[in-house]
């Protein structure tokens, strides 16, 4: 896979005239400079393309229509990520991507001629009502974490935890992209057939074991053909960006109905993610080794090859956070739950888009892959109330003396991500916070 080489953009002596931007602990530095749609809140007006910067949002279509002398080479970019969905952007490709990065970041730093003009263009993010940053026209969710799989396998399957295949094939599902909600997003306890303990007969009733999933999200960038398939060292040119993905979960409907075609009812309900797509260039400084588990196979040769083994992982730190009713009541911070890093991950994004696109699949301009859960080695590592509580054996204490084996109504999960490394500056996701609410009955 292609890896974004670094230039001055990455460069972590630089600073922003946004003087948000430059606390040590900002999820946007002038390093980062995601890409994200939004408006003003309670204004109604048209959904527009910005870009995070401290504790701002850089207009993209003001600044467009602000008739600022820029490069050439940064017209269509910009015209596109100003848009109301940033498709015809993703569509571009790494080229247009990096001229506008470029540009951003001239204009953003320190010195700036262009700064009087520029500040017109922000809005605070605190104003701002953000949404699904693209048209997502399919979304695929993999199984990469083998933590994961090793853990839930071992509650239902004692005796062969991790299936044959899983060490040789990224496995994976065709989701629903129309319950895909940005963070904020609220939904009711879902509804679908159970069996009950001790039934034959199974009932149609509100799940009762909701879960989370700790994930991240990839947007695709430029599509492929029908019938042609991406190789592994082309992925890069297809890969936009990532976000935090929360892939809820009922896991009664999904034990009753997963078996022998996979999840249906108990995945399509509610999906969340955070509202800023964070560019693969601005993640290049934290890209680290692939490595694999002692003992594991070589992958097949359409999956495997150097520039993947030598920095195809991500070092993203990845955490979920739960608040409940009570809690929010009482004005009690939130309680973490787990956390982990996304270089655990079995499977590499590139491996992920190279197996879905090696038969032949076409992949579209912010079509939506999902890691699926991504669990470290230790128990606290894990992505899941499934596997926290152990299958709800075993329930969390909570403050004020809740407990918690799976989620109760009210029940609000935000999950954080972001990449540190020395001599580099922080470069943050946001969140993806949702909040489940009563069945409908």
């Amino acid at each position: 896979m292609s890896t974004p080489a670094l230039d001055a953009t990455h460069d972590p002596a630089v600073r922003s005239w946004v003087s948000s931007a430059n606390e040590p602990q900002a999820d946007f530095p002038i390093q980062n400079l995601p890409f994200g749609v939004f408006r003003r809140q309670g204004s109604g007006e048209a959904w527009r393309g910005g870009v995070a910067i401290g504790d701002n949002i850089l207009d993209l279509q003001a600044l467009h229509g602000a008739g600022m002398a820029l490069p050439h080479t940064v017209t269509a970019p910009l015209g596109a990520a100003a848009q109301s969905s940033l498709n015809e952007f993703m569509a571009l490709g790494e080229p247009c991507w990096h001229a506008l990065r470029l540009a951003l970041f001239a204009l953003l730093r320190e010195g700036a001629a262009e700064r009087e003009a520029v500040a017109r263009c922000l809005v605070p993010q605190a104003q701002a009502q953000m949404n699904v940053p693209a048209r997502i026209g399919d979304f695929t969710d993999f199984y990469a974490s083998i933590h994961h799989a090793t853990a839930v396998g071992r509650l239902f399957r004692p005796d062969n935890p991790l299936l044959p295949n899983y060490t040789w094939v990224p496995i994976g599902y065709h989701g629903r992209s129309s319950s895909i909600g940005v963070s904020g997003q609220q939904f009711h306890r879902p509804l679908g057939q159970r069996l009950p303990p001790g039934q034959t007969t199974p009932a149609l009733l509100p799940s009762a074991r909701v879960d989370y999933e700790l994930e991240l999200g990839v947007f695709v960038g430029p599509g492929n053909e029908p019938g042609q398939r991406i190789p592994l060292d082309e992925t890069g040119a297809h890969i936009f960006g990532l976000c935090v993905l929360n892939d809820w979960s009922a896991r009664d409907i999904q034990a009753w109905e997963y078996q022998p075609l996979g999840p249906f009812l108990a995945k399509n309900f509610a999906t969340t993610i955070s509202p800023w797509i964070i560019t693969a260039e601005a993640l290049a400084p934290f890209r680290v080794p692939h490595e694999r588990m002692p003992g594991a196979p070589a992958p097949l040769d359409y999956l495997d090859n150097e520039r993947n083994r030598g920095a195809g992982a991500l070092d993203v730190q990845i955490e979920a956070w739960i608040s409940t009713a009570a809690m929010r009541a009482r004005g009690d911070a939130p309680q973490r739950l787990s956390h982990s890093s996304f270089r655990h991950s079995y499977w590499t994004v590139a491996q992920m888009l190279a197996h879905h696109s090696v038969n032949g699949c076409n992949l579209q301009p912010g079509d939506l892959l999902g890691t699926g859960t991504q669990s470290g080695p230790a128990p606290e590592e894990a992505g899941s109330l499934l596997e926290l509580t152990r299958g709800g054996k075993q329930p969390l204490a909570l403050p004020g003396g809740e407990q918690r084996t799976f989620l109760e109504d009210g029940d609000e999960i935000e999950l954080r991500a972001w990449c540190e490394a020395p001599g580099r500056r922080r470069i943050g996701f946001g969140s993806a916070t949702g909040r489940l609410l009563p069945a409908r009955t």
